[in-house]
Parts: structure tokens; C-alpha cells; sequence
């Protein structure tokens, strides 16, 4: 859910029957039914240091604009593994772009956030801290880099795998979820907490700033601006709360955190990440880091149930892909861009080869939930966080990976299978 000038705002107009039907009429396969992904690696990578693997592919979809048929995919997506050079360290994100140039914006972060990150010196001591410290400085070089981003920006969401933990840092709307084991149910945790004026924290917050909170029939002035009637986001619809200058109709974004977007960070759209830290332990599955345009009709327990009923990375992404694409049309005459990262998490037992993260001799604590590790403190203008340090240590050398073409169209997988994840 991007700004009210961005791909996911507009009120678009009632497409024609032979649009729609020309699109869900290709098909996911060839004349000699070759499963569209077939040509799509499926990724492996170890983790040495606590004798696991991580087993990933990922997908994304550009939008259906019947009004714009020529928009570019506004997502991108960037995964790096053996993060300088060090065979336990992974990078796994999406960024979901909005506004005029939103492609560049998304693309840009995509490129340097990792960049950044991966050349703190603090990352081993204090990944929370170089988390903080890498998205403000993006964001910094976003602003006064060639891109316009007074009204283009891109959301983030990201996971930095360090041995056995994972450190989740988000900033807008997009959504991080792991699949917990529990008993003979698949649950599904978040991993992340959507940032959108539906959460009182960052509603009070943006109001301190000065912003004004309103949906798009408050400011037009079809429903009273003094009344707030919202409902949660599952239920409120096509009309969220957005954010306003005081005298103004814009920018009217529906998030309050993200990168660039110059002209909303005046009245407190801010890129600091909110941080949450995760040890994984044999009852994670497999995590899905993926854009809103999967979560905007489906729930996170939807998502992990359709990734459960498939061994192969590539079918569940291609299968929530296809179900949120459906979902869209169903709801609306057009869809937002879909991107999806799916990881599997093989082979990690509770003693497993680590006794450390992989950086260091530190032995391992016990295995905790999810922790929240940084939060806002509602001020004016600017945010303090507050941090909790890691046991991880040096972190080296450096190597790019993965490049990917954007599919061309919507892909559906081949027939489900039966889940492969024993509940017994």
C-alpha cells in the first residue's frame, strides 16, 4: 500500500472483460507442459558454523495496470550470501517502490543498503546498530542522489542471517513471517509488524510530528475528518488512514516508515528500522519475506499454510504468487507488484555442528522467541532507538550473487502435493 500518488491509490477504471480474460488465460505452461519455473534455480547455501542449510528461490510479478499496461515492476529484491566473504552470513530482501520513480528509488536502496551493511565494522559486534545505521544511510545518499524522491520512495524489508539467528529490520509495510512447528500445527510468527497509521504507536508518532491522519474520503471531505472510524487493516478495505501535510492534499502515504520519500519526512515518515532478533531452533521451518501485494488479501497464517503444502521453494512462491494475483482481481480491477522470497530452513538440529554463530568461539544461548530488540520513542521530528548488542563477532571479505529475470507473466505451480512437513 504505497502513496496516493503511487501504484496502489489509484482508483482505476473498469477494464474490459476481453483484458482480464486474455491475461488469466495464459497459462503456466508450455505446449509441452514444462513447468514454468523449471528454468528458475533453486538456491542452496550452507550455514557451517551450526551444520544447516538454507534452501530458497523467489519470484516476482509485475502488476496488472490496465490504465498504465507499460508500468514497471516497482519491486525489486536483492539476496547476497556469504556476506563478505563469510560462509554463515546471508542477505535476503525486498523492497517494494512507490511514486513517480519509485523503480529507481527501490533499485537504488536495493543495491546500497546491503553495501552498506556489509561494510560496517560494527556488524559483527552490533548488527542492530549497523542495521540502524545502514538505512539512515541509504536513506541520506537516496536524498541527495540523482533520483527525485520528494515523492517517490520504497518500502524494505530485510533479513540478515548470522548462524543461527536471524536479524529482521523493517521499515513500511511489507512483512517478514517464519513457520513455526507446533505439535501437529504450522504456525505462522511474525516476523515483522506492518508500519501504517492503523498502529496507535506510529499514529501518535506521525501526529507529533504533524501530520495530519486522514483516509482519502476524510480529506475530500465525504466523511467527517473528526470522526475516526477505522478498522483494523485486515478489515478497513480500499479507503486507510494516510498521511497529510497540514494544507495540503499530499503526499497521503498509507505507511509511515520508508526510504527516500523527502517530502513525507517532513511530517515524520522516517527510514529507522524497527529491529527484531530471532535464534532459530529445529522447529523453524522456513521463513517468507515478500512485498504487501502478497499480504494485502492474505493473512501471514494463509501464506505459511500455502508454503507448507510444497517441498520445493519454487512451487509455494508460485503458488502465493497466483493466489494474491487472484485475490487482487476478485477485490479489484488491477493488481500491485508481487514479490516473494521463500527460505527453508533444512537440517538444523537443537545440537547441531555450531556451537557458535559462525563469527566467533561465543557458545550459543538457549533458544529464545522472537525479541524486539529497537523502538521508536515518540518525539518531534527525530526517533531514538534503543538496541540490545549481539554476541556475534567479525565478519570478512565479500561476494555478490544472485541475479534473476523478472517473470513476464503470472505463473501458477504444478498440482499440489501433500505437505511435506511432518506434524507427527
Amino acid at each position: 500500500m504505497g502513496c496516493v500518488h503511487g501504484k496502489c491509490c489509484g482508483r482505476y477504471p473498469q477494464s474490459s472483460d476481453g483484458d482480464l480474460r486474455d491475461f488469466r488465460d495464459a497459462g503456466p505452461y508450455s505446449a509441452q507442459r514444462k513447468h514454468i519455473l523449471s528454468e528458475r534455480s533453486l538456491e542452496l547455501v550452507p550455514v557451517p558454523s551450526h551444520d544447516f542449510r538454507l534452501e530458497y528461490s523467489l519470484l516476482t510479478q509485475r502488476g496488472y495496470y490496465p490504465d498504465s499496461p507499460d508500468k514497471e515492476n516497482q519491486d525489486s529484491f536483492c539476496v547476497r550470501t556469504q556476506v563478505r566473504g563469510n560462509p554463515n552470513v546471508h542477505f535476503f530482501g525486498v523492497f517494494d517502490g512507490h511514486g513517480q520513480f519509485g523503480t529507481q528509488c527501490s533499485n537504488f536502496v536495493k543495491d546500497r543498503l546491503v553495501e552498506i551493511l556489509a561494510n560496517d565494522p560494527t556488524l559483527s559486534a552490533d548488527p542492530v546498530k549497523a542495521y540502524n545505521s545502514a538505512f539512515l544511510t541509504t536513506n541520506y545518499e537516496l536524498h541527495n542522489s540523482d533520483i527525485d524522491d520528494t515523492m517517490s520512495g520504497t518500502t524494505a524489508i530485510t533479513v540478515l542471517v548470522i548462524g543461527n539467528t536471524l536479524y529482521v529490520a523493517n521499515v513500511g509495510d511489507s512483512r517478514a513471517v517464519v513457520a513455526v512447528k507446533d505439535g501437529n500445527r504450522i504456525i505462522a510468527e511474525d516476523l515483522s509488524y506492518d508500519q501504517t497509521p492503523f498502529r496507535k504507536d506510529e499514529y501518535g508518532r506521525v501526529k507529533l510530528c504533524g501530520a495530519r491522519v486522514l483516509s482519502v474520503d476524510q480529506v475530500e471531505g465525504l466523511k467527517d475528518p473528526d470522526i475516526q472510524t477505522w478498522g483494523d487493516e485486515e478489515s478497513e478495505g480500499g479507503d486507510p488512514p494516510r498521511l497529510w501535510v497540514q494544507n495540503g492534499m499530499y503526499p497521503g502515504t498509507a505507511f509511515t516508515r520508508s526510504v527516500g520519500d523527502s517530502t513525507a519526512e517532513k511530517i515524520g515518515v522516517v527510514a529507522t528500522p524497527e529491529v527484531s532478533v530471532l535464534q532459530l531452533t529445529p522447529n523453524h521451518l522456513f521463513f517468507v519475506v515478500a512485498s504487501d501485494g502478497v499480504f494485502e488479501f492474505l493473512s501471514s497464517q494463509a501464506v505459511v499454510n500455502m508454503a507448507a503444502k510444497y517441498s520445493d521453494p519454487r512451487d509455494a512462491c508460485a503458488a502465493i504468487a497466483g493466489e494474491s494475483y487472484k485475490l487482487w482481481l476478485e477485490h479489484e480491477n488491477r493488481t500491485d507488484d508481487i514479490t516473494i522470497i521463500i527460505v527453508h530452513i533444512k537440517g538444523l538440529s537443537n545440537s547441531g555442528g555450531g556451537v557458535t554463530d559462525g563469527t566467533s568461539g561465543t557458545n550459543n544461548r538457549p533458544a529464545t522467541r522472537l525479541r524486539k530488540v529497537s523502538e521508536s520513542s515518540v518525539t518531534t521530528g527525530s526517533e531514538v532507538f534503543l538496541s540490545v548488542r549481539s554476541d556475534s563477532s567479525e565478519v570478512q571479505s565479500c561476494q555478490l550473487v544472485l541475479s534473476m529475470n523478472r517473470s513476464p507473466a503470472i505463473v501458477v505451480p504444478s498440482p499440489a502435493c501433500q505437505s511435506p512437513w511432518s506434524c507427527d
